[in-house]
């Protein structure tokens, strides 16, 4: 016999967050290896100490951009509004059901005023990849590196050419950077410099972005695009290195160095202990 079904609204439940979010869900995994906690501490010195109101908690902001990345959300705004309504966002976040999520105006301006134009999201960046190597995610031995265009806000048809010098490999730059050491070690002299007029080349430069780069390969669009560089470690596919550049350069030109950055950072053993 059919009945008509109460309403559930309003029924009070005793529940915790941590009942509500699957077992094995993303974000729980990534709570388990990643201690985002260091992140207070690298963003302290762009913070008043002691003037203006209480802000809102760097963990949390840089956790929210996380969530936007890894989930695909590309709008901040509905990103806040993803928050609002999943459970395990906000257990990932340390929000209860209740808490207001802060507004999307609050993420952008943070991100767009008080972190940019330093060297934050690459600290940030490293730091977790240190953390996922102590944890065995990063092996190292098989490294994969590709870059994707993005298009520069620049009119192709709008551009200078200019006759600038070619880079020569950074492979050899490496090596010639070692036999200096050695000679230097072994109390040599360095090797006399080679005299001579360095290889131009006519380049095309926008006259809207000067810092593009015109892209000509085969089966891609042609125009002013920079490129996302990404290196890749193949044990579990985490990305260890992003690297963006004028669309001009070829892909092996900053991999080489980009396998040892000299980004400072704190080293995972000296992480706080977890909360």
């Amino acid at each position: 016999m059919l009945k008509e079904p109460l309403p559930q609204q309003y029924e009070l439940e005793m529940v915790t967050m941590e009942q509500l979010v699957p077992k094995h869900h993303l974000v729980r995994k990534i709570d388990q290896v990643i201690d985002f906690e260091f992140i207070r501490d690298e963003v302290a010195h762009l913070y008043c100490q002691d003037n203006g109101r209480p802000p809102v908690d760097p963990v949390r902001l840089f956790k929210i951009i996380l969530l936007g990345y890894i989930f695909g959300i590309k709008s901040e705004r509905q990103l806040v509004k993803e928050i609002e309504v999943n459970v395990a966002y906000r257990w990932f976040l340390r929000m209860s059901l209740t808490e207001k999520v802060i507004h999307a105006s609050t993420l952008s301006q943070n991100r767009i005023r008080r972190f940019n134009g330093t060297d934050i999201f690459e600290r940030i960046f490293t730091n977790i990849v240190l953390q996922a190597m102590d944890k065995g995610l990063v092996a190292g031995n098989e490294l994969f590196t590709d870059s994707t265009h993005l298009k520069a806000n620049a009119n192709k048809k709008k551009f200078t050419n200019e006759q600038q010098a070619v880079r020569t490999s950074a492979y050899l730059e490496m090596l010639n950077e070692d036999v200096a050491k050695e000679r230097e070690a072994e109390g040599k002299k360095p090797l006399a410099e080679r005299k001579s007029e360095p290889k131009l080349k006519n380049t095309k430069v926008s006259t809207t972005d000067s810092e593009s780069g015109f892209m000509t390969r085969d089966n891609k669009p042609q125009g002013f695009f920079y490129l996302d560089h990404r290196t890749v470690d193949g044990m579990h596919g985490i990305i260890v290195d992003t690297y963006a550049t004028a669309g001009n350069v070829n892909d092996s030109q900053p991999y080489i160095k980009r396998l040892d950055p000299e980004v400072v950072v704190k080293p995972p053993s000296t992480l706080g202990s977890r909360q």
